[in-house]
């Protein structure tokens, strides 16, 4: 299974986006989360790209996207930056999926630009109330960074993502590795906590009540042990949007995209292929 890709860069709103563009189809839009990158698609964007042209982008301040030092990276402006990427890359509608923060953001674009969303498919993702997590919430305090060395940083970051999966022999040293390394510097690191900082309920909270129109069929994709976006979370989610039907993945947590790749992949592609 193909699990590198060339890279795009496209300037938008005068930031440079690194992305995935492969495949030919209907367009569908991969947003990942916090501390990840868009290689968290790595094992199922060769499932999807069957069938569909497959953007899967570094959102602002992550991965290999630019690294500016005051820009808004809220899901707000994240979802600017989406919005912004598909106008560039010349898609009108696109399918999307997200998890974690991306979920967040794939929310908002849902309810901001409801003709520009086909399907939804919200894996593990931040809504409502759910977050930041009370493990993050230290490091949200201003000048955090300054009293955690480049090598503390790491090694809590180390011990915090085997903390996300129930097999941990998912979360190998080469994952943890491709995760960190946007982050194991000093400009990374310090890059990092300002993602931190915009980590609030402030805008899920805001378009609690539109959720309940949107007009999108809508897949809940969860991992069944998550112990960062709880499960009743999704539960919220398929009460709450009109046509919105959820799966549990068993004996999963909050990365089952690392865990069961293929189950994920399987799901995602039987939803966005029915007619």
């Amino acid at each position: 299974m193909q699990t590198t890709f060339s890279e795009k860069r496209v300037l938008v709103k005068g930031h440079e986006i690194a992305c995935v563009d492969e495949g030919e189809g209907p367009a569908v839009l991969l947003i990942h989360g916090i501390p990840t990158r868009r290689e968290m698609w790595r094992k199922v964007i060769p499932a999807l790209a069957e069938n569909h042209r497959v953007i899967a982008p570094d959102l602002l301040n992550y991965g290999r996207s630019a690294r500016p030092e005051t820009a808004d990276v809220s899901i707000n402006a994240q979802q600017r930056i989406m919005f912004g990427l598909l106008d560039a890359l010349g898609i009108g509608r696109v399918d999307v999926v997200a998890h974690d923060i991306g979920g967040g953001v794939a929310q908002l674009m849902a309810v901001n630009r409801p003709e520009r969303v086909g399907r939804l498919v919200l894996i593990d993702a931040v809504s409502f109330d759910s977050w930041p997590i009370p493990e993050f919430e230290p490091l949200q305090r201003e000048g955090a960074e300054d009293q955690m060395s480049l090598d503390e940083f790491t090694s809590m970051m180390r011990g915090f993502l085997p903390g996300g999966v129930v097999d941990k022999a998912a979360m190998t040293e080469e994952v943890i590795d491709l995760y960190l390394e946007p982050w194991s510097s000093e400009d990374g690191k310090r890059a990092f906590f300002r993602n931190l900082r915009r980590l609030n309920s402030e805008y899920t909270l805001a378009i609690a009540d539109e959720l309940a129109r949107l007009p999108h069929e809508t897949l809940i994709l969860w991992g069944s042990e998550d112990p960062f976006q709880k499960p009743e979370y999704a539960d919220r989610l398929a009460n709450t949007i009109p046509r919105a039907e959820k799966v549990l993945i068993e004996d999963t947590g909050h990365w089952l995209i690392e865990e069961k790749p293929d189950e994920v992949a399987r799901h995602v592609s039987n939803f966005l292929g029915r007619r």
